[in-house]
């Protein structure tokens, strides 16, 4: 059955063009917040989005011959800014752009039994403080946050302080007090879980050693070679001054981590791995994440875009929405939420998507975030970078991905391509590989299907953008058939109230709006530019269109 979504939008905003067009635009004139708990986020692998610079392609000698997708492809902070600055987010509604981590990577590869690897994803550091010149340079960076901030998008960095990269013969192991080589994580119980190596030959940093450890080597030398040393040497002097933490290895990287946020004014992080630290360190980042966004905007008042705090989001993975604020490791259960951060990733979603129907799963979700998890959130997706079971592995249903994704309470994940139908199936992949293929822009420009389903996901993300009802409203059933339903968020004197509709027929549609429009509201339907008034409680739309958004006239 096809899936039809109503929306009626108590805020007056502005779109330009209708379903025959190929892109839509927003002009949104109403002094709508921005509310984290709804937010609609972008996830994209940096090195895979898009190529603005191919100067930088190749770094380090990494010249080898990679497993298929499993080297440096191009992409760069440069070409998302040029995507920032096209608009592209924009007409997708996004509100912030989460990017996979871009601290510099190993030089050389590893084999972990699928190919030839280099550290293109970014999970493999090997200098906290440098770029990888293969995503670009600092520069690239503020300029990034500059030209999003100017259009009112967040930037979401990727932080890792589990582990280091692999060993490899260009790249040594960290000394021994630094980080631990030994047992592999076997998850079946919290030490086994957070004292040890996730996989083979991924040094695991002791993130619980109390013992004072110094600088690496190899670290003091390149900074040497690269001119910074002394630089390098008095910051941390001030961190260790300022906070009076000991120079463990743990909060070595939480100052390096917050570094960019005292630099570059980014306005949350997403934690890697985070169940394989104690909870403890989360905790300390946090503090220290607050502290660097606080002193950054005192620096730059006037590039302040809101009085939101610092926010951060946990990669608890296997976490789902129904374990409400704990994560359960079978001999202690730890509540990540109380330790550092404001949102989980919530591995749950694809799953309740695919068992339930709508209203099964939006009362599910606001029920659960408006009570056990009331002033948290989590990050819905329906497809990552590291799940092999994705909604629609086969992108046979990206209208309904849409739909359920855009319109559930939560915040939203929009994996790079999940818009465009981007394959996630490429022959020759082995592993995670076949998640993780080149942004299918050519696709975006030529392909009339493809065209179709982006417009649809540019609807509703703007809606979602430029309601917080949508994704952090309370949401009430309105009538079973033809389904109908409320969300209202309120925060201080600012109130959106949004209504929606789904499952619904082609042709002529009666929809009650509940006590949420009064009779004589004149609404217009922004997907079909078709008016409509409320007369007796509700409306009458008569088109063919899958989906209807209704906004005040």
């Amino acid at each position: 059955m096809k899936k039809y979504t109503f929306l009626f939008l108590s805020l007056v905003f502005i779109i330009t063009g209708c379903s025959g067009s190929k892109s839509v635009t927003m002009n949104n004139t109403s002094k709508t917040p921005f509310v984290w708990e709804g937010a609609n986020v972008y996830f994209l692998l940096t090195d895979r989005f898009y190529n603005g610079d191919t100067s930088n392609d190749v770094n380090f000698n990494r010249t080898k011959t990679p497993g298929k997708l499993r080297g440096f492809e191009g992409g760069d902070i440069i070409g998302i800014t040029k995507k920032i600055e096209s608009g592209y987010f924009e007409k997708l509604g996004i509100n912030a752009i989460w990017l996979t981590p871009i601290v510099e990577q190993i030089h050389d590869g590893v084999d972990e039994g699928t190919g030839l690897s280099y550290g293109f994803h970014g999970y493999w550091a090997k200098d906290w403080t440098a770029l990888d010149p293969n995503f670009g340079t600092k520069e690239d960076l503020a300029n990034l946050v500059k030209k999003a901030h100017e259009k009112g998008i967040r930037i979401i960095l990727d932080g890792v302080i589990n582990h280091t990269g692999p060993v490899t013969p260009e790249d040594p192991v960290w000394p021994a007090d630094w980080v631990r080589t030994g047992v592999v994580c076997d998850y079946k119980s919290f030490e086994n879980t957070t004292m040890c190596t996730l996989v083979d030959n991924l040094p695991d940093v002791r993130t619980e050693s109390t013992q004072e450890v110094q600088l690496p080597p190899f670290l003091i030398e390149k900074w040497k070679k690269e001119g910074r040393y002394e630089k390098e040497i008095a910051s941390l002097d001030e961190f260790f001054k300022r906070t009076n933490y000991p120079r463990t290895p743990k909060y070595y990287i939480i100052k390096w981590l917050t570094d960019y946020i005292l630099e570059f004014g980014i306005d949350g992080y997403r934690a890697d791995t985070v169940k394989h630290t104690e909870e403890s360190v989360w905790a300390d980042f946090k503090k220290e994440c607050e502290y660097a966004f606080e002193t950054w905007k005192k620096h730059h008042p006037l590039q302040v875009l809101d009085q939101n705090p610092f926010y951060t989001i946990a990669e608890v993975y296997g976490y789902g929405i129904s374990g409400g604020q704990d994560y359960d490791f079978g001999d202690r259960k730890v509540n990540y939420f109380q330790n550092g951060f404001n949102s989980m990733i919530n591995f749950e979603f694809k799953w309740n998507a695919a068992q339930n129907d709508y209203e099964g799963l939006f009362s599910k979700y606001s029920n659960a975030l408006n009570n056990d998890l009331k002033g948290y959130s989590v990050l819905n997706y329906m497809s990552s970078h590291d799940d092999g079971q994705p909604f629609d592995a086969n992108r046979t249903k990206s209208i309904e991905t849409a739909n359920k994704l855009l319109l559930s309470p939560g915040m939203s994940q929009v994996y790079y391509g999940d818009e465009s139908a981007r394959s996630l199936v490429v022959e020759g992949t082995q592993g995670d590989a076949t998640l993780r293929s080149n942004m299918n822009w050519g696709d975006i420009q030529n392909n009339p299907e493809t065209q179709k389903i982006l417009l649809h996901w540019q609807k509703l993300g703007q809606f979602r953008r430029n309601h917080p009802a949508v994704g952090a409203g309370v949401h009430k059933l309105i009538n079973p058939y033809p389904y109908t339903f409320s969300r209202i968020f309120t925060k201080g004197s600012f109130t959106d109230k949004v209504v929606m509709g789904v499952d619904l027929p082609k042709g002529r549609k009666e929809l009650p709006v509940g006590d949420i429009f009064p009779n004589g509201t004149k609404l217009k339907d922004a997907y079909s530019n078709q008016e409509v008034e409320v007369i007796d409680g509700k409306v009458i739309i008569d088109n063919d269109f899958d989906i209807v958004l209704l906004e005040l006239i």
